[in-house]
């Protein structure tokens, strides 16, 4: 009779070990071990290089191509209005919100903020025709032009709008350094690509007609990007990435007439730096 009390007794008490262990490890797994279902979010800002680029400017009185223009960014540095209401596209900003739909691949939807200047006073080649637009009349075969502001100004400045969907893979190299206890601190590498429409504010001066500095869809993107991305205490996230793409606008609105238009295509750099957090709902 004690042999048959003993034996279930024993069976019981195992499974129950055996429970209590496996809900444990479950206790014990680390948040950070599993990426699924999290949302992530960031806001930071950049610095950006430009390609030359050729821009074709087209009206019912002008039709003329400006040669290997350059153009350089609009920096703001370190300062408040980057978390200022009303003031947070004064500087080149980036923002992104992600999701997570494997512990590896992520994706999301972004605003890079960037701000396209082309540089006043250069002497560039221009070949066209001009008529209607005293003193600038004329035909022009490579002719070498001072981009002067009674000529021409213009600007991608509120801003240069790449609006993108972006396709990541994100993995834990913390093991790399060591660290133990992702939970308190985990180093990711990043990559990512993406492609999405140009939303460009436009400012233009162009021989003397009317200032024009609208929004307006111009064109499309394609970036690719990779980072390191550094976790704290789970929630808490610290970006650096480097980003490269192609961007190509056939209309770009450059006066109040819609006749008027401009087009133009270049490659550009991204520096980026961002800070953000990951969470489930």
């Amino acid at each position: 009779m004690k042999t048959n009390f003993i034996y279930p007794a024993f069976f019981i008490f195992f499974i129950s070990i055996n429970l209590l262990a496996q809900n444990d490890t479950v206790l014990k797994e680390r948040y950070t071990a599993h990426n699924k279902g999290k949302f992530t979010i960031s806001w930071g800002g950049n610095r950006e290089v430009f390609s030359h680029s050729d821009i074709h400017f087209v009206g019912s009185d002008y039709n003329f191509l400006v040669q290997n223009a350059t153009a350089h960014d609009k920096p703001k540095g370190w300062h408040v209005d980057y978390i200022t209401p009303g003031k947070m596209t004064i500087p080149q900003t980036n923002f992104k919100l992600g999701y997570f739909i494997t512990d590896h691949y992520s994706v999301s939807i972004g605003l890079d903020h960037m701000k396209y200047v082309m540089t006043q006073n250069q002497t560039a080649n221009v070949t066209g025709v001009i008529d209607g637009n005293p003193p600038f009349n004329g035909g022009y075969v490579n002719t070498p032009t001072l981009m002067t502001e009674d000529f021409l100004m213009f600007e991608h400045t509120d801003g240069l709008n790449y609006i993108y969907t972006e396709f990541g893979r994100q993995d834990d190299i913390s093991h790399w350094f060591g660290i133990k206890n992702t939970d308190k601190f985990q180093v990711n590498i990043n990559e990512g690509f993406g492609f999405g429409l140009l939303y460009p504010k436009t400012n233009t001066t162009l021989m003397g007609k009317e200032r024009h500095d609208d929004f307006h869809v111009s064109g499309y993107g394609t970036s690719l990007k990779a980072g390191i991305n550094l976790t704290i205490f789970k929630y808490f996230t610290i970006e650096g990435d480097l980003k490269g793409g192609y961007i190509n606008m056939p209309d770009i609105r450059t006066t109040k007439s819609t006749t008027d238009h401009a087009s133009q295509e270049f490659f550009f750099g991204e520096t980026i730096i961002s800070f953000g957090g990951t969470f489930r709902i």
